[in-house]
């Protein structure tokens, strides 16, 4: 009878519980419609056939591809991430295991003396000394009832954080991924900037010569000689420069592959990378996609769990403490019937004064879910005007890369012009220099146009997310024609 008194007490007081503290709810940010286009950007809906992996696979480079597949292999940073999700993901085991009773075996075993000098405990009896064995058996249990929700509310936080763990980890591949992009497309566009210096070397060495030649058969002044010489050292210094900016690209390769510098080298290539067509989702859809903004709804999410695990602290805790075993002075009795020993309890603890504590424990708990709410619209706005530039940008460098190469032709047709007037006797070796300086200048300026439109399209590809994977069937997208 009095078992079944105390279990439904117990059970009255679980239907009682609740959880403390607000329930979660993410804020509402303003989004626009859509996106602020401009040619030769349009709205469109996606039909992709294509295999959509990877994100930097759209570039078709293979040796970037390698690149990629030993970063995610072999990166440190990825380590880290790695390990803290897995960190999270076992806070979140240790905490759920507080819903379930915590069940102890104990065991004794021992042989005592009793005192005859020992307190008595009945004046009409005397204490003896005696020898005796001591044989103990028992199953304990502790359970806490979670009636304000302290349980329920840390284990929702610890959820949060395991989840924003892993949006962490994800976004730790991304901008890993971006940085070796961003790094590789450097050192191309270096190399194409190189090759564009190792033919204009090649062009105002035979310039020099023809000049020099004129001047040792007396048609020229040293002049023309001196003047040309100095444009010549002036652009293999340049060489020396762009050397070591490849060297940097290089080496900031290896440390993301893993690899130590010393053993890490990339040969040149000159092959042409365009950059891909990047599908657009509407603004809503970069909530979903970018794990940066995920990380910061769910470390809200954890904060929000931290006001109801404070809050709880206002309530008083009941623990139900059972237990049940035996106990023998002698072993080949001690699973007997009279062996058997049981107790059951529950024990309160409630707060009466602490001077303030559990309130400026709550205060700080909603201050810091407040500072995650402003993170998350500041990521969220920051996720906006990143997707605009990326937009406004590639349209503008495409441009201008068109404009770019024009401006080649023209400085090419320039110089041929100037070295037959000046071949002709109708102008001076100044209007040579002047045309193969700004050959240089115009060519120089359409291999970085071509390398700032492969980091633009890395840039705007990481604003969006990463991988555009499902886009086909996310509904209106802006599409580059």
């Amino acid at each position: 009878m009095r078992l079944r008194v105390i279990a439904a007490a117990i059970a009255a007081l679980l239907a009682a519980g609740c959880a403390v503290g607000p329930d979660y709810k993410a804020p509402e940010t303003p989004l626009p419609v859509s996106w602020t286009l401009e040619a030769p950007w349009r709205q469109a809906t996606p039909n992709d056939v294509a295999d959509k992996g990877p994100w930097w696979k759209r570039f078709n480079d293979a040796q970037l591809d390698a690149l990629q597949d030993r970063a995610l292999a072999g990166s440190p940073t990825l380590v880290i991430a790695n390990a803290r999700l897995a960190q999270a993901r076992a806070n979140l085991d240790a905490n759920a295991a507080s819903r379930f009773p915590q069940l102890g075996l104990g065991a004794r075993a021992s042989r005592l003396k009793i005192s005859a000098n020992r307190p008595l405990t009945n004046y009409a009896t005397s204490n003896a000394s005696t020898v005796q064995n001591d044989f103990a058996l028992s199953l304990n249990a502790s359970y806490e009832l979670d009636l304000a929700g302290r349980v329920q509310r840390t284990v929702e936080g610890a959820t949060a954080s395991a989840e924003q763990s892993a949006a962490d980890l994800a976004n730790t591949r991304l901008v890993l991924t971006a940085d070796v992009a961003n790094n590789y497309f450097n050192l191309r566009s270096t190399d194409i900037e190189l090759d564009v210096l190792s033919r204009s070397i090649g062009l105002q060495r035979r310039a020099l010569e023809l000049v020099t030649a004129r001047h040792d058969l007396g048609a020229i002044s040293g002049l023309d000689v001196a003047q040309q010489q100095a444009l010549l050292e002036t652009t293999l210094t340049q060489v020396d420069v762009l050397r070591k900016q490849r060297a940097q690209y290089e080496h900031a390769l290896a440390t993301l592959t893993g690899t130590p510098a010393p053993s890490f080298a990339l040969p040149a290539d000159l092959r042409e990378i365009r950059p891909p067509a990047v599908p657009l989702g509407v603004p809503s859809e970069i909530l979903q996609r970018r794990p940066d903004v995920a990380s910061a709804e769910r470390s809200m999410a954890a904060a929000n769990a931290q006001i109801g695990v404070a809050t709880a602290a206002f309530y008083p805790s009941f623990i139900i403490s059972p237990t049940v075993g035996v106990d023998s002075r002698l072993i080949e009795s001690l699973f007997n019937g009279p062996s058997l020993l049981w107790s059951v309890g529950v024990s309160a603890t409630q707060v009466l004064f602490d001077g303030g504590r559990v309130r400026a424990n709550v205060d700080f708990a909603k201050a810091g879910y407040d500072a995650t709410v402003g993170n998350y619209r500041r990521t969220v706005l920051t996720a906006m005007q990143e997707v605009e530039d990326g937009i406004t940008g590639l349209s503008a460098l495409d441009s201008a890369a068109t404009q770019a190469q024009a401006a080649v032709a023209a400085a090419r047709r320039v110089l041929d012009m100037a070295t037959s007037r000046y071949e002709g006797g109708a102008s001076t070796y100044l209007d040579v220099i002047t045309a193969q300086q700004s050959l240089l200048t115009v060519e120089r300026q359409a291999a970085q146009l071509q390398g700032q439109r492969l980091l633009t399209a890395v840039f705007l590809v990481k604003a969006l997310g990463g991988d555009w994977e499902g886009a086909a069937t996310l509904g209106s997208v802006a599409r580059k024609e």
